[in-house]
């Protein structure tokens, strides 16, 4: 009766809290941490700094499917599709930048809630694994679609975003429109996670017998999440491909689902910023350990095999550690 009181009291919206001196400090820095590469000036950092923000955007999506205790190995083709649908919408029909995006957003969400009400009812590794198939079956079909996808070879000179007459083609302006179209993701998110909705999201992966004991649908809840969630991949990928202005089927393979997953584990899952701060780290890694081409592996496994275990919580758990100590 106690745990059926505590999940019930989870679709209140909590009161409004005052911004605490920490959280202030946070936002700040993260200010601080978006200008700095406008500041450097610099045409490497601020590619890495779009591509920073761009992963942020699809592991956030990742993050609140699982948060409802599904992890899934098909967010890169959602992201494949955001970005074929958006080149076919802006190239095929000569629609605005906006309508991309829009149609690619929509087109992922479509697509998600489809292969969710099918496949959602699956828990554990047999979700996982028909997300893997499927995530196959999407890069199958772009690769043999060649007369609309281009096949193997990918689709060229792809515009670059514009918005009310303005044309982001350079690094900079690029990276402007990639950290407000970020902080509009983050902010809705931290909206949602504190409405009803999120509540249940949480309380579905905390335990989704007992959810389903005190009258939330976990299916319905998780199906939410699953489409939600890729339509933010689906962003990612269509600003992808218009930042990079070429997209093809092996640029949404599988490796790029691993990666983002990693993202999310390092960064923490469990903490709104916790994708932010994993594509922050993981994004630059590897160009670290660029200049070891025979070893660059073994020094990406170690670094990440140290953070996972010492950080099993992820990189976003250091500040409530410290908060405990103190």
């Amino acid at each position: 009766m106690n745990h059926t009181k505590a999940l019930r009291s989870l679709a209140v919206t909590p009161p409004r809290r005052a911004l605490r001196p920490s959280s202030i400090a946070g936002l700040m820095a993260l200010v601080a941490l978006a200008v700095l590469p406008l500041a450097l000036n610099d045409a490497f950092y601020l590619h890495l700094a779009i591509f920073i923000c761009l992963n942020a955007i699809q592991v956030s999506g990742l993050s609140l499917l699982a948060r409802t205790g599904q992890v899934s190995l098909c967010h890169g083709a959602f992201a494949g599709i955001g970005a074929y649908a958006s080149v076919a919408v802006v190239m095929g029909a000569g629609l605005p930048f906006a309508a991309g995006l829009l149609v690619a957003v929509v087109a992922s969400a479509a697509f998600a809630w489809l292969l969710g009400a099918i496949v959602l009812r699956l828990r554990g590794v047999y979700f996982v694994l028909v997300t893997f198939a499927f995530g196959e079956l999407v890069r199958l079909c772009l690769l043999e679609g060649d007369t609309v996808t281009g096949g193997a070879n990918g689709i060229t000179g792809i515009p670059p975003a514009a918005l009310f007459g303005y044309v982001f083609s350079t690094k900079a302006s690029f990276y402007c429109l990639a950290v407000v179209i970020t902080a509009a993701v983050f902010f809705l998110l931290h909206r949602l996670y504190r409405s009803p909705a999120g509540h249940a999201v949480d309380a579905v992966g905390e335990n989704a017998n007992l959810a389903e004991a005190s009258g939330l649908g976990v299916r319905g809840t998780q199906t939410f999440a699953f489409t939600l969630g890729s339509a933010l991949a689906g962003l990612g990928g269509a600003l992808t491909a218009h930042y990079l202005g070429y997209v093809s089927p092996e640029s949404f393979n599988m490796h790029l689902s691993v990666a983002l997953i990693i993202m999310m584990v390092v960064g923490g899952r469990a903490y709104l910023f916790g994708p932010l701060v994993g594509a922050l780290v993981m994004t630059p890694l590897p160009e670290l350990f660029r200049g070891a081409v025979e070893t660059q592996n073994i020094f990406y496994g170690a670094a990440l095999i140290l953070m996972l275990r010492f950080l099993p919580q992820g990189l976003s758990s250091l500040g409530r550690r410290v908060g405990d100590k103190r």
